[in-house]
């Protein structure tokens, strides 16, 4: 896939919850240029949010390790690509079932990768075994399409 991405991020952070925010911040931050709704941009920011906390508390254990972010733009869409060098994911598509979890005693809810795919255009989940995961979403913003639009929503937002 060769695309020409029109702007690009990268973030690196320590596998801290504290950083979960940040993480979900800067992404968000980075695709308000594609001027998202509100739903749009907290879509964003919720996926990312669970991305970020399946590295911390899954892919490291709640170890120190780093966090990769790379965000790109192209075609009004953002592609989000979330990775760690953490012990892995065994069963991907086990780990992508509603409800599952490896940590039950923690009351992890195993709702993290349904709630990527629910609120991202599309979801890839990679993972090796004593090497990382890495996730890779997207989603297409809505362009809007005539001026009445626009108003419409910003009186709805005011």
């Amino acid at each position: 896939m060769n695309i020409k991405y029109k702007n690009k991020m990268q973030l690196e952070i320590l596998s801290k919850s504290n950083n979960e925010a940040f993480a979900r911040i800067t992404v968000a931050a980075f695709a308000a240029q594609l001027d998202p709704t509100i739903e749009e941009i907290s879509d964003i920011k919720t996926a990312v949010s669970e991305a970020v906390t399946n590295s911390i508390i899954h892919g490291y254990e709640n170890k120190e390790g780093i966090i990769k972010i790379n965000a790109y733009i192209y075609d009004n869409t953002i592609r989000i690509e979330i990775s760690d060098q953490g012990k892995g994911i065994e069963d991907i598509e086990i780990a992508k079932q509603p409800l599952y979890t490896t940590k039950p005693e923690l009351e992890r809810s195993g709702m993290g990768f349904t709630i990527m795919e629910n609120f991202m255009d599309s979801l890839k989940v990679e993972s090796v075994l004593g090497m990382g995961t890495k996730v890779t979403m997207e989603k297409k913003i809505k362009e809007k399409t005539t001026k009445e639009e626009q108003i419409q929503e910003e009186n709805f937002y005011a």
